[in-house]
């Protein structure tokens, strides 16, 4: 098998002219391909048959006589439909090579491989990323009183948007601007602080932009317009392709393969998709296609949803997330803008495009490595609390420990958390925290914190207990105190001997309660003027 040394800094492969030169495609230096990456690439035999399933992410090769470009962060798709020619012309051909031979191999499968390595940086940089994440997000309000809703923590050390901005840098996206517009202090300084990674010099760049009011004096009036009033900057790129995602849900996905499966189906626009029970899909925007997926009606929060083709019992719910070819989807967002109307990709833009254009869903593939598929929209304070709570189960739904596709975010320089005291016996003090979270800088004095989730620099005093909570950064929990099912905000000081979560109808006269019960204390309230007018 032939493999390549190294890469030059412009991504072009230092290669001779020579045919019979060696190549070490293991050699290649990992982060020029946008993330490390293990290729355990075995010589190439004749295969003796091909397992193909168009616009899937991982085909091999039967009998074991290849393993197919398996990398640490994802697999690197490719186009069907020329890797299937190109493989069957090596087996009409009957090119067989042996191991002996292999390392001088030039045959076109070796090179089509080869081919797809270095050009996967290149190919992914057509596609220039608009996260919208202006978002209000009222189903979380009090979450929402001081920031947008991508800005919410999440998971301790976390905020929403992080999900998506992984995904996109895990997936090889490199040129990123997240539009952000309610409340958006917060959101832009965390993307400075914390997103701040790429080099502007290289053409790589992850930026907060605001409303510019160059097209319209307007806020932005929907998904579709948000995307219009900022032409200026596609017309800057001039990519070749535009991803919109939502940056308020949590999900691990593979973008690349979104696109891979627009090359394949030669579409002007892919919608990601995930199947779920056709009783839940009114509350969702529901895509109706055919056998081959391509779309054929778009229905947003329909009364009856459309079950998909080969399984009634079973929808496909839009996921917020549009692939377009640049050239499709610029017209009609100019010609959206002149019309009334929510001015929405789901409810205006994608149910125009069918009419003319190839649409088709992206089924989800789930980077999550679950039984059970994962994304979550978070929309209320009971799925924000669930989610959070699964988060310290044994086992989670949502896997923040995969090394193969890590999530960043801001590191704040805290030092390790602690527990304190450790009094084992009757009436003394033990600092513990079981099936929990802790992040860094927090400090469990003599305290019991229980299936609860600790943001940084948090305090727990004296014999407090804290369980099926979720606390902020710079909280303080006073000594004496119980606290059950809350969420308690940034900077929030509990009293000592406060009970909070105990006392459903006490606890609604100070704060908000959902309907299942869970207690939300407002960002820096104060707790002593609420509990001395309460008695």
């Amino acid at each position: 098998m032939v493999f390549t040394e190294q890469l030059a800094a412009n991504d072009v492969p230092i290669l001779r002219d020579d045919p019979h030169q060696t190549i070490h495609i293991l050699g290649m230096v990992p982060h020029q391909l946008g993330q490390p990456l293990e290729l355990p690439l075995e010589a190439i035999q004749t295969p003796s048959h091909i397992v193909h399933e168009a616009g899937r992410s991982k085909r091999r090769f039967s009998s074991g006589s290849m393993g197919l470009l398996e990398s640490l962060h994802q697999y690197i798709s490719l186009h069907s439909r020329s890797f299937f020619q190109r493989a069957s012309a090596t087996v009409v051909r009957q090119e067989p090579v042996s191991s002996e031979a292999a390392g001088k191999s030039t045959i076109p499968l070796s090179f089509y491989f080869l081919t797809v390595l270095l050009k996967f940086r290149s190919m992914m940089k057509k596609i220039f990323t608009m996260i919208l994440a202006g978002g209000k997000g009222e189903r979380l309000y009090p979450l929402t009183e001081q920031r947008a809703k991508p800005a919410v923590p999440f998971g301790g050390k976390y905020r929403i948007i992080d999900f998506t901005l992984s995904n996109c840098l895990n997936s090889g996206l490199r040129k990123i601007v997240v539009l952000i517009q309610y409340k958006s202090h917060s959101l832009d300084r965390h993307i400075r602080m914390g997103w701040n990674v790429l080099n502007a010099e290289l053409g790589e760049y992850i930026a907060s932009v605001p409303p510019q009011q160059r097209i319209s004096e307007d806020w932005y009036k929907g998904t579709a317009d948000a995307v219009y009033q900022n032409l200026f900057l596609i017309d800057a790129e001039n990519p070749e392709f535009i991803l919109v995602l939502a940056g308020d849900h949590i999900y691990k996905m593979n973008y690349a393969e979104m696109y891979y499966w627009l090359i394949a189906k030669q579409a002007d626009a892919v919608v990601g998709a995930i199947d779920i029970p056709i009783q839940d899909a009114s509350r969702f925007g529901v895509i109706s296609v055919d056998e081959d997926y391509r779309i054929i009606r778009f229905d947003e929060k329909p009364a009856q949803p459309t079950p998909l083709p080969d399984n009634p019992t079973h929808a496909f719910a839009s996921m917020g997330i549009y692939l377009f070819r640049t050239k499709a989807i610029r017209e009609h967002l100019i010609g959206d803008a002149r019309e009334e109307g929510a001015h929405d990709f789901g409810r205006n833009i994608i149910p125009r495009m069918i009419e003319k254009h190839r649409v088709y869903a992206f089924k989800f593939q789930d980077a999550n490595k679950k039984a059970i598929q994962y994304w979550r929209d978070i929309g209320t304070i009971d799925a924000y609390w669930e989610a959070n709570m699964d988060l310290v189960s044994v086992d989670p739904q949502f896997n923040l420990y995969d090394p193969e596709w890590p999530i960043r975010t801001y590191q704040g320089q805290f030092p390790p958390a602690k527990f304190v005291f450790a009094q084992d016996f009757q009436g003394g003090r033990m600092g513990v925290a079981l099936d929990s979270i802790v992040s860094g800088g927090c400090i469990i004095s003599g305290a019991r914190v229980q299936n609860s989730i600790l943001s940084p620099n948090v305090r727990v005093q004296d014999h407090a207990d804290v369980r099926e909570s979720i606390l902020m950064d710079n909280v303080r929990i006073g000594p004496h105190s119980r606290i059950k099912r809350a969420i308690i905000d940034k900077y929030v000081i509990i009293p000592p001997r406060t009970e909070i979560g105990y006392d459903r109808e006490t606890d609604a006269k100070r704060f908000k309660v959902t309907n299942s019960g869970i207690v939300v204390i407002s960002k820096g309230s104060d707790l002593h003027a609420a509990i001395d007018s309460s008695g």
